[in-house]
């Protein structure tokens, strides 16, 4: 292994990836437009949007399989325009639908991605028990990839997305269509890539990402509408509001009026109701007294709490609202 490897691999943190102003016209309608973000090494980052979002395009620019119209991307401090072969070579891809050979046996599979990766001939068996140790794969080794199991067939693809030991990472989908067993285990395979490389998880499913992933970002309509950190929307998730329950409940006007403190009161379609706090309101000690008074029959009084699943939803329709009214203002306009 070469000094300069070990040198990236002592540095905990360093950037492997920074886009900057990224964007992607389709005839004349930018499908991504001005996306800034890094990833960082021992990260993994959570990529989510909605479908038409310009999730796939910004893969395919990234990975290089797809020119942008503007901007630039550094992989592992390559400018990926000016050194294209250089830049993929720290890329490792695993795309929706594995690329993999059903008439082939692991063994040779991966043999021939190391080949086509330029590994030299001399360190290609050695490449090959490590993908293979890394995903799992020791004792299919002989076996024809169109034998295996879907959730073998996804441990292939991720083998030979690392088989040339790339700094970056890039998953498009990796346990779609997989059973929770299969899933549980792409999961941990993915947490223990992201302790050695940078690893970008692009996917739909929420729960995956507050599985896997360090940090989490949205993009919509082509834009970047929110990154943080999965600690962060923990914190978002807690939000400022109270789960009523009674056995004999109001009207929610009524409760609105008699409990100090309350910005908005919105019934429930299971019969509860979400009380909005106004900052420095009623406290939930203070609301459960004032519902014992008016004898409403307390059952369930906790804090709200958002799920990923709510906090994406709020986020990507506030955002094609705001888009909407942006389109009828100009509409009107012209």
């Amino acid at each position: 292994m070469s000094q300069q490897v070990l040198n990236r691999q002592d540095a905990p943190g360093e950037i492997l990836v920074r886009v900057e102003r990224l964007t992607r016209r389709f005839a004349g309608h930018a499908v991504v437009h001005a996306v800034d973000f890094e990833l960082r090494r021992g990260e993994v980052l959570g990529f989510l949007g909605p479908n038409g979002a310009g999730k796939t395009t910004t893969m395919r620019m990234i990975t290089g399989n797809l020119a942008p119209s503007e901007g630039r991307i550094t992989i592992n401090g390559l400018d990926i325009l000016d050194r294209p072969k250089a830049a993929k070579a720290e890329i490792g891809y695993l795309p929706e639908q594995p690329p993999v050979y059903r008439e082939l046996t692991v063994d040779e599979y991966l043999r021939f991605c190391a080949r086509l990766n330029r590994i030299p001939r001399a360190r290609v068996a050695r490449a090959v028990d490590t993908a293979k140790q890394r995903c799992g794969l020791g004792e299919v080794g002989g076996r024809l990839i169109g034998h295996l199991s879907k959730g073998y067939q996804q441990r292939v693809g991720i083998a030979q997305a690392i088989i040339h030991a790339p700094a970056v990472v890039v998953l498009d989908e990796p346990t779609v269509g997989l059973d929770p067993i299969q899933i549980r285990e792409i999961r941990h395979l993915i947490r223990e890539l992201g302790g050695e490389h940078g690893v970008i998880l692009s996917t739909h499913i929420l729960p995956e990402v507050q599985a896997v992933c360090d940090r989490v970002q949205i993009i919509n309509r082509g834009r970047l509408v929110m990154s943080d950190s999965i600690e962060e929307l923990g914190r978002r998730g807690a939000g400022a509001g109270l789960l009523l329950r009674l056995a004999r409940p109001p009207q929610a006007e009524e409760i609105g009026a008699l409990i100090p403190g309350i910005e908005r009161v919105e019934a429930r379609d299971d019969g509860g109701f979400l009380l909005h706090l106004a900052e420095g309101g009623a406290t939930a000690e203070q609301v459960a007294q004032l519902v014992v008074e008016q004898g409403w029959g307390l059952r369930e009084l906790t804090p709200e709490r958002r799920s990923l699943e709510q906090i994406f939803v709020d986020i990507t329709a506030a955002d094609s609202g705001d888009a909407g009214r942006h389109d009828a203002h100009r509409a009107s306009a012209a």
